[in-house]
């Protein structure tokens, strides 16, 4: 919600300036979330849930203090852990991706929504539906090589396709103030609490924890449309399964709440690298970073380490500039900060209802977008009703249009062949990926081994 609302906002900034502000956002969020998650087990983002267990159990035992200053440090350190691999990984995916034609970046599109559907959210077969949706709205309006008119029914508005940023505010944005409206959150009262500035030795005795979860949410951020919650749950079950001590998880576990916040704070950078090399999004929040990004005339993809190798490095510059925000004001800040919690509802919720659709009509000064901003909201907060996962809508509005262009390109140079889409050694590989990770989904399937081992027994 935050980046959606910030793009809108950036339009008029140089492209450096804007995506400075944009990353720092995207980074603070992601650390913001264990505030409100600590103090008030009410998790800030998605991200945040994993830190309900052990920091609002540490907070019911005078130590809410001590819980942020373990939340700081995470953040800081896994944040620091995926700028590492950043650096180190993009220049080497980006020589990888130019191996890549139209047939690869057909089936990577294709994995990016199965994989998302299948891993948020607890029904898969929701998931794939909410991403098809997705891809369905990327394909209304002219398509991209003879501009032909699809799905407008005469709208005029309609035939330049949905925009973008307004699709997000709106599913991102305006969905979650219905929610919020819906709920009606009570007045909170804060207690007070100790200093926040952390231990030496709450750090330097879970290193592991720190090394073990900054490398799991920096893996999940590079695997397209996942993000940083399924990061975070990742790394605190991985986390307990590796304690001695794995009774006190749930219960105030200093062990479980480090593994938690660096685990999705890694995967901040680490969602970043599909962005910068692919054009792939990591995450939902990436996939709006991604719409920035091209906003603001900076083409990630496959070109990048040969047109602008030096903006990869900024964009590592900028995840540092963010770290350092986040120490920061996670230290010394953060009493202030949490009044934001004492806020009415009455007063926030007009106020963002504003950004959104001023920063939704800015863009491009048309009415029209407004009405899709609304649009998206009324079917994001429809669908989260319903428990339908929002990353694989997002994830399929933004991959559309590349999954289209490469089946069409795929097509045109194989002769209306599909032999190539199957044939050519990575599509085979990504395809039988995708085949695999459907399959397995169904019980008879997964229950094929079991029942040949018995064969065999016998």
């Amino acid at each position: 919600m935050g980046l959606a609302l910030m793009t809108t906002l950036t339009l008029k900034m140089q492209p450096a300036q804007a995506l400075l502000v944009l990353i720092c956002t995207y980074v603070g969020a992601i650390y913001g979330g264990s505030r409100s998650a600590i103090l008030l087990n009410i998790p800030g983002t998605p991200a945040s849930a994993a830190s309900c267990l052990d920091g609002h159990a540490l907070a019911r035992q005078g130590q809410a203090g001590r819980a942020m200053g373990i939340a700081t440090s995470g953040s800081v350190l896994g944040t620091l852990i995926g700028m590492f691999f950043l650096a180190l990984f993009t220049p080497v995916l980006g020589e990888l991706a130019l191996k890549f034609g139209a047939y690869e970046f057909f089936w990577l599109t294709v994995f990016g929504v199965v994989i998302s559907g299948t891993l948020t959210g607890n029904d898969p077969l929701k998931g794939w539906m909410a991403g098809f949706l997705g891809l369905f709205v990327a394909a209304i309006g002219q398509e991209g090589i003879y501009a032909f008119e699809r799905f407008n029914f005469g709208n005029r508005d309609l035939a330049g396709g949905i925009a973008l940023v307004p699709a997000l505010v709106g599913a991102f944005g305006f969905a979650e103030l219905l929610a919020v409206m819906k709920a009606r959150r009570l007045p909170v009262k804060i207690n007070p609490f100790d200093t926040v500035i952390p231990k030496l030795v709450d750090i330097t005795r879970h290193w592991k924890t720190i090394l073990r979860s900054g490398c799991i949410g920096t893996f999940i951020g590079i695997v397209p449309g996942v993000g940083e919650d399924i990061a975070a749950w990742s790394s605190y079950a991985a986390a307990k399964r590796a304690s001695k001590e794995p009774e006190k998880f749930g219960k105030g576990s200093i062990d479980g709440l480090m593994a938690a916040e660096t685990g999705d704070n890694a995967c901040v950078p680490g969602a970043v690298i599909p962005v910068l090399t692919l054009a792939i999004p990591g995450s939902a929040p990436a996939a709006v970073l991604m719409a920035a990004m091209l906003i603001h005339g900076v083409q990630p993809g496959p070109m990048i380490m040969i047109q602008s190798p030096q903006f990869v490095y900024d964009v590592v510059a900028m995840m540092m500039f963010a770290t350092i925000g986040i120490l920061f004001y996670g230290l010394t800040l953060t009493k202030l900060m949490t009044r934001v919690l004492q806020v009415p509802q009455t007063v926030m919720v007009p106020i963002i209802l504003v950004l959104c659709t001023v920063g939704s009509f800015a863009i491009a000064g048309r009415l029209f977008d407004v009405w899709v901003m609304l649009g998206f909201g009324i079917l994001g907060f429809i669908l989260k009703q319903l428990n339908y996962p929002m990353a694989p809508l997002v994830l399929g509005i933004v991959l559309g249009d590349l999954m289209e262009k490469s089946l069409r390109r795929g097509l045109v140079l194989s002769d209306g062949s599909l032999a190539p889409f199957f044939t050519r050694p990575i599509s085979l590989v990504i395809w039988v990926i995708i085949a695999l990770i459907i399959a397995l989904r169904f019980d008879a399937v997964r229950a094929l081994p079991r029942r040949l081992v018995a064969a065999l027994a016998r």
